[in-house]
């Protein structure tokens, strides 16, 4: 049984970052603003390793990923990252890593778009 998608952006973890801060506004922007800059390297990193059936050089930016991910709320593309990690992890890159790792790009401009969003509002 498929568990359904988590949401791209789930703004309640923002909003308990912000809580564990002193409701420290600026620091949660400066927060999103680090994720969305460092983001395309993670993703960069990730589509080499895959293209070089590398999974070593998989583990790291996934994991990366998956963690700064979740810290902001980004659940979709933490989940994702989080499968692409454990496949590496497992020492090989199979065709359901690859498809993940290929899904990445187009999930990354749908938060960015979340995110850009919350920023606005």
């Amino acid at each position: 049984m498929h568990e359904p998608d988590p949401p791209i952006f789930d703004e309640a973890t923002l909003d308990d970052v912000r809580a564990s801060v002193a409701d420290d506004a600026e620091f949660v922007a400066d927060l999103v603003r680090t994720y969305l800059a460092d983001g395309p390297t993670h993703l960069a990193a990730i589509a080499d390793a895959v293209a070089a059936d590398d999974a070593a050089a998989l583990v790291r930016p996934a994991h990366t990923l998956k963690s700064s991910s979740a810290t902001v709320g980004a659940m979709r593309i933490s989940a994702r990252a989080r499968r692409i990690e454990m496949a590496a992890r497992g020492g090989a890159i199979d065709d359901a890593t690859r498809a993940d790792a290929g899904e990445l790009g187009e999930e990354w401009n749908a938060t960015v778009r979340a995110f850009e969003g919350w920023m606005a509002g």
